[in-house]
Parts: structure tokens; sequence; C-alpha cells
């Protein structure tokens, strides 16, 4: 993590994916995604976006067998740079919470930077999981990217959508609830002394 800063830099290589991110907790929102899986890097460039966090990714993986290995794994790495740049989370707010419709989509997240990962998911229609998005990118992958990276980020985290139909907006609108609710719980926070905890530590 750079001195003073909350950026970090992190690289993960496997035998199905390689993977370059810098985060930068404290951004306007700007990134440079390539991920080789266009919907993914639209999905990230929301989250960078909605969540003023700048973020770059560069991720080579085993696309021509699946979509699975890349999108996992970045939602692992970028788990893992969250929770080094947070470092020991003092002054931040913890909790963040938003409801972000597009069109006839509506998702809500709810996220406590709480040091337990837990996931709560809900909400999907029936089916959304088997859609491909883009033509390449299968509705399941949502959960699967949320699931690496609140586990990675040791966040809790209640996403839910609760109206949707299109599969595009549905994922969109998860992503851009997740980013505005953490943007909330990430942010620095004048009035808070030391980690916002009676524990002392998150």
């Amino acid at each position: 993590m750079t001195e003073g800063a909350r950026i970090v830099t992190r690289t993960r290589s496997t035998s199905e994916s390689s993977i370059e991110i810098t985060l930068n907790l404290d951004g306007t929102g700007e990134s440079t995604i390539e991920t080789g899986v266009p919907f993914f890097d639209h999905m990230l460039t929301a989250f960078a976006r909605h969540s003023l966090v700048d973020l770059n990714v560069s991720a080579q993986g085993d696309t021509h067998i699946d979509i699975h290995h890349t999108v996992e794994d970045t939602g692992i790495l970028l788990g893992q740079a969250i929770l080094e740049a947070l470092g020991d989370k003092s002054g931040i707010s913890r909790y963040g919470d938003a409801l972000v419709p597009l069109d006839e989509a509506l998702a809500q997240a709810v996220i406590d930077i709480s040091g337990r990962p837990y996931l709560v998911h809900s909400g999907e229609p029936t089916g959304f999981e088997y859609h491909l998005i883009g033509g390449h990118y299968t509705g399941s992958m949502v959960r699967h990217f949320f699931e690496a990276l609140t586990l990675n980020a040791r966040l809790t985290v209640h996403l839910r959508l609760i109206e949707g139909r299109d599969p595009h907006h549905i994922a969109e609108a998860e992503f851009k609830a997740f980013a505005r609710a953490f943007r909330q719980a990430k942010a620095q926070d004048p009035l808070v002394t030391g980690v916002p905890s009676t524990k002392g530590a998150l």
C-alpha cells in the first residue's frame, strides 16, 4: 500500500488467469478495465464510477474455455486489494446503504465493513443465472463475483433485487447499488475517531 494513501497494487497468477489491479479508494471514479470479457468490463467501469474508486484492471484468462475463472479471480483480487487499502479501517463510516434503479430494475445493497465475510443475495428471477448477457456473460457470474469480492474483502453484504425483468438491467442495477453503498461505507468520516467498533478492531 502507498504510504499515507489508500492506494494498492496487487497481482495474482494461476494456470487459469493472470491479473493485475491498482485501486485508489479515494479517487474520482476513473478506470481502465481490460478483462477480455466486455460486459464484465462494463460492470467494473460502473463500479469504479459510482463508488468513486480509481480502478485499473488488466486480466488475461482462459476465456476460450469459460469466463468463470477470469470473473471469479478478478473478484478475489479486487477483494484482497480493498481489504489492504482499508488498512486498520480507522476513521471510516463503515456502513453504506443504497437503492439504485435502472429502468424497470431496482436493486438494494447494504454493506458493513465488518471484518466478517458474509453475503446475502436474493431476488433475481428464476432462470436469470442461465441467461447470456452480451452473448457471453451468464447471470450466474453476478453472484460468483460478489461472493469472491465479499469473502476476500471481509465485508458483510446484503444485495437484493427488488424488481427487474431485463437481465442487463438487473446485473447493472446490482453492481451500481453495491458501488453506491461501498462509496458510503469506505468514506472517511471526520466525526469518527479511531476504528468504528466497540471492539476496537474490524
